[in-house]
């Protein structure tokens, strides 16, 4: 509760005990949290107070708020650690989540520059294009769009979309993945990207592309992914 007494600020016993809350399961994710007004009359604290509580825990991702709705909690950010080259289904696994795609698009196309230059190749050879929607949890949490070379990421089908990219590469094709190199970069979503990720226009989002090679050096994987960063974060564990 409140210590209007203690040397710590009003506003911040408020924002842990909003979200005390929300970690016990009182406030669920996805409803509603009490309006200014009845946070105000609870503790008997000024309005201007309780909006500084609410704007900081929005920043923080863990409510949002829906104009003329109200401020809702937040499902809890996934976490990546950038620690070994994993798929996104194993990703979401590891961490009890349910994974899903929806597959936008899927089918070969002469590989452009710029994407053969990644994949080294030549120019027009045929890639698979396959852009999905990944889901976690029945939220959206990403756009993706991947080029494999097709004369080697062969069979290739929604069937196995629907499952792990990768273990089908290492299982069925007895390709070894070796590394991955990640360039991860702020922008704000795009109109064409909003209703995907069920975002608004400008909403802050973090753009990754992720280059895949296998153990002999031939790079097989070209990915560019828009993530929403309300609901994803990266991890890096570091040494000195």
């Amino acid at each position: 509760m409140i210590d209007k007494y203690s040397p710590i600020p009003i506003y911040h016993q408020l924002e842990e005990y909003i979200r005390g809350q929300i970690e016990n399961g009182t406030y669920p994710f996805d409803t509603t949290i009490p309006s200014e007004r009845e946070l105000a009359e609870r503790f008997e604290i000024s309005r201007m107070t309780v909006r500084q509580a609410i704007n900081n825990l929005v920043n923080d991702g863990y409510l949002y708020r829906e104009k003329g709705r109200g401020t809702f909690v937040n499902r809890r950010k996934v976490e990546q650690k950038l620690q070994a080259v994993t798929s996104f289904t194993e990703d979401m696994i590891e961490r009890g989540l349910t994974p899903k795609n929806k597959l936008l698009t899927f089918h070969i196309i002469p590989a452009n520059g710029k994407v053969a230059s990644i994949l080294n190749l030549q120019e027009h050879t045929p890639v698979y294009e396959i852009k999905r929607i990944r889901i976690a949890d029945d939220s959206p949490i990403a756009i993706e769009t991947t080029y494999l070379p097709a004369n080697l990421i062969k069979g290739l089908s929604e069937e196995i979309l629907n499952r792990s990219l990768y273990n089908y590469i290492e299982n069925d094709l007895s390709l070894k993945i070796s590394e991955a190199t990640q360039e991860i970069e702020a922008a704000s979503a795009k109109q064409q990207d909003t209703a995907h990720l069920q975002i608004e226009k400008g909403a802050p989002v973090l753009v990754i592309s992720q280059t895949s090679i296998l153990d002999d050096g031939t790079p097989f994987e070209y990915v560019k992914s828009i993530y929403r960063a309300d609901r994803y974060k990266f991890v890096h564990k570091m040494k000195r």
